[in-house]
């Protein structure tokens, strides 16, 4: 019954906003469009920078592209597909560049999450709640779609020993420490980052081993135990920490880094052409 309610609401509020888009803040979806746009800004960067290379933009990445990429580590691999069609589509989509054999191979891909609009609110004066009478919004679990394009192209660079999936964070859910807003009566309210209700970033560090954040995780790490040696691919978890918005230029900057650390570590694959 409660699934049926909930799928009833989703139903009224689409309708309501004319389309699924309806369903996503118009914050969430400045920031989807702000990654978009720094990625192109950085494929146009790293052409001028590294002008003897070829680089190319997509925005998805085939569900059949990423079987056949598992399918040549091992054949029982990538072997369940139900969908043709399949295929995933990062916010910032997908930077690659062409090696010396001609293969595209991936240098940055990019993703943006926003959720939590309680600063905002509590500026405003804004109650929120069934009832409008709580001053913060229990977080949703939306950002865990995150994880699913995270293993896919896990998956799809197996065998690449550099992981480049930047992860955007912006506002209140994703708090490092303590935020101090002004409500309109001049009055002041302490969000705590550490509150439970709030705080999603524990649930997004499960795709960087619980390694920190705001760091460039691009390259994999190798560890031991039990006697095998295992290979990590962290995604790198980037957040304001206080609730604010990234800038272009700081996006870029991030993008770049992580590129030029693909590019590090593509060397030996693009030696002919960095060495023309």
């Amino acid at each position: 019954m409660k699934g049926n309610q909930q799928s009833e609401r989703l139903t009224t509020q689409q309708k309501a906003a004319d389309g699924v888009l309806g369903i996503f803040e118009e914050s969430a979806q400045q920031h989807d469009k702000k990654v978009h746009r720094t990625s192109i800004l950085t494929m146009e960067q790293l052409k001028k920078e590294f002008p003897m290379l070829e680089f190319r933009y997509r925005s998805e990445l085939l569900k059949q592209e990423i079987n056949e990429a598992l399918q040549k580590i091992d054949q029982s691999l990538g072997q369940t597909l139900f969908l043709p069609n399949a295929r995933i589509k990062p916010d910032g989509g997908i930077i690659e560049v062409k090696d010396d054999c001609g293969n595209w191979r991936i240098v940055v891909v990019s993703e943006a999450k926003y959720q939590g609009k309680d600063i905002k609110n509590i500026k405003a004066g804004k109650l929120v709640g069934k009832n409008h009478n709580q001053v913060l919004m229990a977080a949703g679990n939306a950002i865990e779609r995150a994880h699913k394009n995270i293993c896919e192209i896990a998956n799809f660079m197996l065998t690449e020993p550099y992981f480049p999936y930047i992860l955007f964070l912006e506002g209140s859910n994703f708090l490092t420490h303590d935020i101090i807003v002004t409500r309109p009566d001049g009055s002041t309210y302490t969000i705590a980052y550490c509150n439970g209700m709030l705080n999603r970033l524990d649930r997004l560090t499960a795709a960087n081993y619980g390694m920190p954040i705001n760091t460039n995780l691009c390259e994999n790490r190798f560890v031991s135990g039990n006697g095998l040696t295992i290979m990590l691919q962290a995604a790198s978890i980037y957040t304001q920490g206080n609730g604010g918005h990234w800038k272009d230029v700081e996006m870029v900057s991030i993008m770049m880094e992580v590129a030029r650390t693909s590019l590090r570590m593509l060397g030996k694959d693009l030696f002919q052409q960095l060495t023309k």
